[in-house]
């Protein structure tokens, strides 16, 4: 059994605050953005770091002019977390750093930890993202490619049911943005 996270540094966050990471010792980046969007200007101010970049909207399936996540997406995510050591800091982020990314952090996180329960995982995004609502989506394919059986998709939705408890408004929202599905399961 692992005596701490293979991930020992990282951070999550979104494009408006790539800026302030520049000089954070970056070594490695996950970028998860919208079909369509530059390459963030922000990466030319870190030092060398080897980054991955995907491209999906944040949604929970197909819809005129989206592009959903899709199980290959997850696997790319997972690839990519096979080729982190543990040493050096990693950077995760989307467009605000809420829901893609925290999705790729928590299934990187249980994938280099199988043995640690998907509560403690959920736990430990949180207190690292307060606002975090990971995408269900993502981590209903990370659940299935790490074999982990619903859990991951379990405690992500006690998740969703905490933060529509702290902010209520933010089921509307929700719901405007084709995400009610979470919205039902958080609220069940």
């Amino acid at each position: 059994m692992r005596s701490e996270p293979a991930v020992t540094l990282h951070t999550v966050c979104g494009l408006e605050e790539l800026s302030g990471h520049g000089a954070s010792g970056v070594s490695h980046v996950l970028s998860l953005l919208d079909p369509g969007t530059p390459e963030p200007e922000a990466f030319a101010a870190y030092g060398a770091h080897a980054r991955t970049t995907l491209r999906f909207h944040d949604c929970l399936g197909p819809a005129e002019g989206l592009v959903p996540p899709e199980p290959d997406d997850v696997a790319a995510i997972l690839a990519f977390g096979r080729q982190l050591d543990g040493a050096g800091h990693l950077l995760v982020h989307c467009h605000y750093g809420l829901s893609r990314s925290t999705a790729a952090l928590l299934m990187l996180f249980a994938q280099a930890e199988p043995e640690v329960p998907a509560e403690t995982l959920v736990a430990r995004l949180h207190a690292l993202r307060e606002p975090a609502w990971p995408n269900a989506r993502m981590i209903g394919f990370a659940d299935a490619q790490l074999g982990r059986e619903g859990q991951l998709s379990e405690a992500v939705r006690r998740l969703h049911a905490l933060q529509l408890r702290v902010r209520p408004h933010l089921a509307e929202l929700l719901r405007g943005l084709g995400r009610g599905a979470e919205v039902d399961a958080a609220e069940a």
